[in-house]
């Protein structure tokens, strides 16, 4: 190590994201979603060329790890990362990344990635280019894209993304994860043109834009899959989500699927939104109500036993739902639902029980509210066993 730019890393919180991440850390995080995938064994018939959208996080990043260490696939990821400059440490993304490369190399499995800003159509066709030379095809295309913010590929307008709800004001509790505080949140509603650029970021146009970028560079393969993510979730936080602007983005995201179908028929291609389970992530932290719910929710399936993280899903999306010998069961709207789990009726009527009650007294005793900020934390590479985080290290 070269202790003159090596430093001690901290975490460093303000808000609902984390300044800092801990490339060790990072590592540590792949690596166990990696030990995860082998230890559940091969998934059968699975993809061998994979292009991961938003690969760098949640999501995105699990979908990779278990198609590269499930499948032997090999992945290009694109994704938009920070690396480490003037002595301060790269994002989070950026060290996962580097993590899955260097772990699947070990193992001689292809990983490529492209780190810059996916809704360029600039982006598109270096990835396009990429698979070519390296790969001819791919016969998997992962969306799992999350940004605050979009500039438009054709208008060069910036697109900001706006989480409020639509037609009335929204009062009610969030937990503010900082102070461990249990409050009432009112939110005014979304004008239109806010509604507008939410479903401009959020929606399906971009997912659209990638496969007709992907269809005219002849870089799909024959039965090609493409697969984006959405969220439902109970009422509890329709409101602000499912009937919110983000429930208006994904809902336009879902309706992708009609026209790309359309596009993919002549390669006898399909694409399917599997709708997830609510989980800590980046995107996540940043929605009212949600970290609430999420710490009642995680308390209530561990005791159960019926808990799943980012890994879990994906691992259990592709190897009981998209491949193993199996076809995907489809919900009366043909979306996959992974969230079955959660919204089984009895956790859901725990939730119910427990939500007039719960407040700054009793949030740490009826929620799992240690759990959830234990997974934000691990999100940027804190909280990992076995990793020293007095030591400094390499950044």
């Amino acid at each position: 190590m070269n202790t003159a730019t090596a430093t001690v890393i901290k975490p460093k919180i303000r808000g609902f994201i984390c300044v800092t991440a801990h490339p060790i850390g990072c590592a540590q995080n792949v690596q166990e979603q990696i030990d995860y995938v082998k230890n559940k064994g091969q998934i059968k018939n699975g993809p061998k060329n994979v292009l991961v959208i938003g690969a760098s996080t949640g999501y995105g990043l699990a979908s990779r790890i278990a198609l590269a260490f499930g499948c032997q696939a090999k992945t290009i990821g694109v994704y938009f990362e920070r690396a480490p400059e003037n002595g301060k440490p790269g994002t989070a993304g950026y060290y996962n990344s580097a993590a899955f490369e260097n772990a699947a190399r070990k193992e001689s499995l292809y990983a490529k990635s492209i780190n810059g800003d996916a809704f360029s159509g600039q982006i598109k066709t270096e990835t396009a280019q990429l698979i070519k030379a390296d790969l001819g095809q791919v016969d998997a295309v992962i969306y799992s894209l999350a940004s605050p913010r979009r500039c438009h590929p054709k208008t060069g307008q910036i697109h900001m993304s706006a989480l409020k709800p639509i037609g009335k004001t929204f009062t009610a509790k969030t937990l503010d994860t900082d102070k461990d505080i249990v409050k009432d949140i009112t939110i005014e509603p979304a004008n239109e043109q806010e509604v507008n650029d939410t479903v401009a970021v959020m929606g399906g146009e971009d997912w659209r834009l990638w496969i007709d970028a992907l269809v005219q560079a002849n870089v799909l393969a024959p039965n090609v899959v493409s697969v984006a993510y959405s969220y439902i979730g109970p009422e509890v936080t329709w409101p602000i989500y499912r009937d919110g602007t983000i429930g208006k983005a994904k809902k336009d995201l879902e309706d992708a699927t009609l026209s790309i179908n359309d596009k993919l028929k002549k390669l006898n291609g399909k694409a399917y939104v599997s709708i997830n389970k609510a989980l800590v992530t980046q995107a996540s932290s940043a929605i009212p109500v949600v970290p609430l719910y999420v710490s009642l929710l995680y308390k209530i399936m561990k005791e159960k036993g019926t808990h799943e993280g980012c890994i879990e899903q994906m691992h259990r999306l592709f190897s009981g739902q998209l491949y193993n010998n199996r076809e995907p069961k489809l919900d009366e709207h043909g979306r996959i639902r992974i969230d079955d789990l959660e919204m089984n009726p009895a956790v859901q009527e725990q939730i119910k029980k427990l939500w007039p009650q719960v407040n700054t007294e009793n949030v740490k005793t009826i929620s799992d509210l240690a759990g959830y900020k234990a997974e934000f934390l691990k999100l940027f590479g804190f909280g990992l066993a076995g990793v020293d985080y007095d030591l400094p290290v390499e950044i």
